[in-house]
């Protein structure tokens, strides 16, 4: 089976085991890549050539780059010799591998989103999470033990942070340098502007853990998305770090 994440920046993918199964301990993909935008050709000759080889029977894509990107996808899928029994496209629904969805339009919430939540309770079933996505957008999602999505926040991500505060390119703070623990109080504007912009991402992921164990204990927090790296070493309390939290809400998504 081939899933697709295809996000603002990164189209990630990947090709299951037979036999995958989820474990908090470790994830494992048979195969798994991920390219920008402006390098999607590529995936047309990378999935032939492991279709080929060993066809994918099933396809789920989870698309919130657009829907001229989505048809590109389609497109190339579709000219796969032999062509993938069945291509799925993946939404928010109201209920779904134990996720009771109550936004107040199911359909609104993005599917990255509702897949980040689907996997981490495949990975932490009847524990209270909260689940951050560090993209483009940070989001921040708190879900009970039941599996009831409790609601969330969307703020801007690290990098359009520090793009909305600097003057120009060359004042921008190099936020990859950066991942390790930060000082919060800098003495030049460019390490201000990477201390406050983490420290506010870092901030809104404590407010939430603490909001949400004044109603449940144990609380887990699972970080995902390219700028996790950065802001954890931040972070002041228990946390753990999974990579592709999408790709695998995609996989569970697939076992009903």
């Amino acid at each position: 089976m081939l899933l697709v994440d295809a996000g603002n920046t990164f189209i990630k993918w990947a090709m299951t085991h037979p036999d995958q199964s989820f474990s908090a301990e470790s994830i494992s993909w048979k195969e798994f890549g991920a390219v920008r935008h402006h390098e999607l050709s590529s995936l047309k000759d990378t999935w032939q050539a492991l279709h080929r080889e060993s066809p994918f029977e099933r396809v789920i894509i989870s698309n919130v780059a657009g829907q001229n990107l989505g048809n590109t996808l389609f497109d190339f899928l579709k000219t796969l010799e032999p062509r993938p029994q069945k291509i799925d496209w993946f939404y928010s629904a109201p209920s779904l591998a134990g996720i009771k969805n109550t936004y107040l339009d199911f359909r609104k919430l993005g599917s990255d989103r509702f897949a980040s939540m689907v996997g981490a309770r495949a990975l932490h079933p009847d524990q209270p999470l909260i689940v951050v996505t560090a993209g483009t957008a940070t989001t921040i999602d708190a879900i009970s033990p039941d599996g009831t999505f409790m609601g969330g926040m969307i703020l801007p991500g690290l990098k359009l942070m520090a793009e909305s505060l600097a003057q120009n390119t060359a004042q921008l703070p190099e936020v990859a340098q950066h991942n390790s623990k930060i000082s919060h109080f800098a003495n030049e504007t460019g390490k201000a502007i990477l201390s406050g912009c983490i420290n506010a991402q870092a901030g809104a992921i404590e407010r939430a853990v603490t909001d949400h164990q004044k109603q449940y204990d144990n609380v887990q927090c699972l970080l995902s998305g390219g700028a996790a790296r950065y802001i954890a070493p931040n972070l002041s309390l228990p946390h753990r770090i999974i990579d592709n939290l999408v790709l695998i809400g995609l996989h569970r998504s697939s076992i009903q």
